[in-house]
């Protein structure tokens, strides 16, 4: 029997990009129960204006939004209204803070409303195994803890998805005083006058250091473990849209290998971030040279690399995330029914990071590791960059909104609508309609209406 009782139909954990989208799509299908709730406050609700640092967005300004091909709304239409056509046309990439500005402008016009400073901390399954019990916290003066309950979660909280900054052994026992992941929301002011090493050569990485540098730093050395740098060109990586949105068609073991190789290939660095930091003196690249250990020597971390040892008065990693779902909060209790791509695929190729992602079916919902025992585990949806091994790149994205947003939705509605129909009692016999007849009881024909007949002799 379905649940009358839920508190909502789906509920949207992220305010951001995605989750502004995802809420406005729901809308536009019909289904209305829906929440959006974020942990920041307004104005703060994703990266742009917090751990994102590139100076402009990495997508062709032409790439379609989270507007759905609604011209009006899209962000050619809103730039032109704010600096004018030829504005537009000269713009090669969109800036970052630009970009934020849209989003924030969209989101009011979107008309999707956001609960901020609500974080997600536990989710249960229901009592009726129709819906999750979700445990909200809201700081209002106090620390309110809430319970809701939703027949449908979508997590749409970008790059920590279902797990969070990755760092590696080496760097685990400094403190935060001394170390911040490039994903975290780093003060760069403190580094004025001051040197720091940077561990990782991706796109993340640079702009960590060019901030850096742009803040005040003296010196900021960048250690990779490779030999050289993959760097993409101005142009930026060629994009096949067939093959990236049919990529979730392909066979578990097809998959595997392509994300397996392309880590081992390692993360590239578009020219334009490379450039921003090797215009600043004080910037230096260390090639080959991986981090061996890193320990804190009085108010300083002594770093020995590959090619010898350096001390520095900060250290940032550059070292990507992980998706292991037994590493977030809010997935801990159910994380042992949650199927990872470790227990659906064992190819030949061996990669311990990436066997802990979430293993998702094809309308993104999370799958239960043994058949029948959790079945509750599918009302939970992953729209974010842990998503990136079953679907082939990080979902939440700009690039992914417009072709994936109506894919996860479709597969929301499609699991409401059967639901409702398999549990919807059954029906009563109609009662017959009440006679509107007289409305049109003057023009009724009937034979005694009709004029006399005479038998009219032939000619």
């Amino acid at each position: 029997m379905r649940s009358t009782a839920a508190d909502h139909d789906v509920v949207v954990v992220g305010g951001g990009q995605a989750g502004l989208g995802i809420g406005f799509a729901l809308r536009r299908a019909g289904i209305a129960r829906v929440s959006v709730i974020d942990a920041a406050a307004p104005g703060e609700t994703g990266v742009w204006t917090t751990t994102a640092r590139m100076v402009t967005l990495r997508t062709p300004k032409q790439w379609p939004e989270p507007e759905f091909g609604i011209s009006e709304l899209g962000f050619q239409a809103w730039y032109e209204s704010v600096h004018g056509e030829h504005a537009y046309e000269s713009l090669q990439r969109i800036p970052r803070l630009t970009w934020a500005r849209y989003i924030e402008w969209i989101g009011t016009h979107l008309g999707v409303p956001v609960r901020h400073h609500t974080r997600l901390t536990d989710i249960a399954p229901g009592p009726d195994g129709l819906t999750l019990t979700l445990t909200l916290r809201r700081p209002d003066g106090t620390e309110t803890t809430i319970q809701e309950t939703t027949r449908k979660l979508v997590l749409a909280n970008g790059v920590e998805g279902t797990g969070g900054p990755y760092l590696p052994p080496e760097l685990e026992k400094l403190p935060a005083s001394l170390l911040a992941h490039t994903g975290h929301d780093i003060d760069f002011t403190r580094l004025t006058g001051k040197t720091a090493g940077v561990l990782g050569a991706a796109a993340s990485a640079f702009d960590a250091a060019a901030t850096a540098l742009e803040a005040g730093a003296t010196e900021v050395h960048l250690f990779t473990r490779r030999p050289d740098l993959i760097v993409q060109d101005a142009v930026g990586p060629s994009v096949n849209l067939g093959a990236r949105n049919n990529y979730h068609r392909r066979g578990d073991e097809a998959r595997w290998r392509q994300r397996v190789l392309a880590a081992r290939a390692g993360r590239s660095v578009p020219l334009e971030s490379v450039t921003r930091a090797t215009a600043f003196a004080g910037f230096r690249i260390h090639l080959d040279a991986p981090w061996l250990a890193a320990k804190q020597v009085g108010n300083q971390v002594v770093v020995d690399a590959a090619d010898g040892r350096h001390t520095f008065d900060f250290v940032i990693a550059g070292t990507g995330y992980q998706y292991d779902p037994h590493t977030r909060a809010e997935l801990r209790g159910i994380a042992g029914e949650i199927a990872l791509w470790g227990d659906r695929c064992r190819p030949d190729l061996a990669d311990s990071a990436l066997a802990q992602t979430p293993y998702l079916g094809k309308g993104f919902q999370l799958i239960e590791k043994q058949p029948g025992r959790a079945p509750w585990i599918g009302r939970i949806h992953v729209f974010s960059a842990a998503a990136h091994l079953s679907f082939g790149y990080p979902i939440g994205d700009t690039q992914s909104l417009a072709h994936h947003i109506p894919r996860l939705v479709d597969a929301l509605g499609r699991d409401l609508y059967f639901e409702d129909q398999q549990s919807a009692p059954a029906p009563t016999p109609a009662a017959p309609p009440a006679s509107l007849r007289h409305h049109y009881r003057h023009a009724i024909w009937s034979p005694q209406l009709a004029p006399s007949k005479t038998s009219a002799a032939l000619p």
